[in-house]
């Protein structure tokens, strides 16, 4: 009997988290919504947007080659209040970022309005496990 239970928590632990857990495939499904503005990838350049190569672990503001606003180039060497301290990319500050892009990083370029829908939360997980396998010069990231 106990054991019975025990395997049914477990089960059900392992079904919670599967169901939580990054999708990049998913994630770039997700990415169609970016692509008019934003290239990752090999050959990837900057376009009305930055390119999203190597954006985990980089500072806001700071690719070459691509004229930020200053809201954004202050919000890597600073912050703002929303974040507490410079952002630097990572899965916690991408997702508060684009979940509400103006709400983190008032006065920026970029005018979408955040990722939407009753399934935002995963949606934002995927695009992230998406967007964070790609290294500075467009290659995958070895797992």
């Amino acid at each position: 009997m106990v054991r019975k239970f025990v395997l049914g928590v477990v089960t059900l632990v392992g079904l919670y988290g599967a169901a939580f857990a990054q999708n990049a495939t998913k994630g770039a499904q997700v990415f169609d919504v970016c692509r008019s503005c934003h290239q990752i990838g090999p050959n990837a350049v900057n376009m009305l947007g930055p390119c999203l190569n190597g954006i985990d672990g980089r500072r806001a503001g700071t690719l070459p080659g691509y004229q930020y606003s200053d809201a954004m180039v202050a919000a890597g060497k600073t912050g703002t209040a929303a974040s507490k301290g410079a952002v630097i990319w990572n899965e916690a500050a991408f997702s508060q970022y684009i979940a509400d892009p103006q709400a983190m990083i008032p006065n920026i370029k970029m005018f979408f309005a955040g990722i939407s829908g009753k399934d935002k939360e995963q949606k934002i997980k995927d695009l992230w496990a998406y967007i964070s396998q790609f290294n500075a010069d467009g290659s995958i990231k070895k797992q």
